[in-house]
């Protein structure tokens, strides 16, 4: 590791994804905006899924003054988190066969919405199956992954397929396999992953571009307001009044 601070370095690391990624992803995120804002325009609804720490940047965009009111958490039992206990339970839930079709026919999906399906390594049956039976029930599929994933490592899909090769579009984070930016000769082990700031920060891009693009459209984006600004509570009644039937959360 060269000069600087821990802190410092992480930062570089992680301003330097962010660069990558706000460069050479712009296509996709143009076109993945693009599809939300034909979906929304269209009467369909949103969806997002992660597993594990994916699910973090699932949730950001979820129920989120200054998102999109029409994205919904498509969750799954066990591994929306680390609240699970055992945390590990998460993680083994991941390579079960079958649980992602369970999942899908007993949510409010239907033919006509997008999914948004994040997955950093997108090796995992649950990520590879979400996406392959979103598609067959007619929804079009957001990926969002490292795609050095698919290269350096195996699928675990009996297919041995991953995330990428069942995307409408595809978002790649940049994340190097592993997940940790930093390396100390003092530390056995490479640490500080960068991957929920990438992920994150992809993902609203994405959002920015939507409501973007619906404005363009003639459109108004069903935006959230923030509950602690004045008017907050009233504006959010309203959008939610109006787009009700396509907001699960709250149900």
């Amino acid at each position: 590791m060269s000069d600087g601070t821990p802190a410092d370095l992480f930062f570089d690391a992680a301003i330097g994804l962010l660069q990558r990624v706000r460069d050479e992803e712009a296509e996709a995120i143009t076109a993945a905006g693009a599809l939300l804002a034909d979906t929304v325009a269209a009467g369909g609804r949103l969806f997002a899924f992660g597993a594990g720490h994916s699910s973090l940047a699932a949730q950001d965009v979820v129920y989120r003054a200054g998102g999109l009111a029409l994205m919904n958490l498509l969750a799954v039992p066990g591994v929306v988190g680390v609240d699970v206990t055992p945390a590990t339970l998460g993680s083994a839930l991941e390579r079960v066969d079958g649980l992602a079709g369970a999942v899908l026919d007993t949510s409010p999906v239907r033919a006509g919405d997008t999914l948004v399906i994040i997955s950093l390594s997108g090796r995992n049956a649950l990520p590879v199956e979400m996406a392959l039976g979103a598609r067959a029930r007619g929804l079009k599929v957001i990926g969002v992954t490292s795609v050095a994933y698919a290269a350096e490592t195996s699928s675990r899909h009996a297919s041995g397929t991953f995330l990428k090769d069942h995307c409408d579009i595809v978002l790649d984070s940049k994340i190097a396999v592993g997940d940790a930016e930093l390396t100390l000769d003092t530390i056995p082990a490479p640490f500080a992953p960068a991957s929920t700031v990438v992920t994150t920060a992809l993902l609203q891009a994405v959002m920015a571009t939507t409501a973007a693009t619906l404005a363009d459209r003639g459109i108004e984006p069903p935006l959230l307001r923030s509950g602690n600004v004045d008017g907050g509570h009233e504006w959010n009644g309203r959008v939610m009044t109006q787009y009700g039937d396509r907001i699960f959360y709250r149900r």
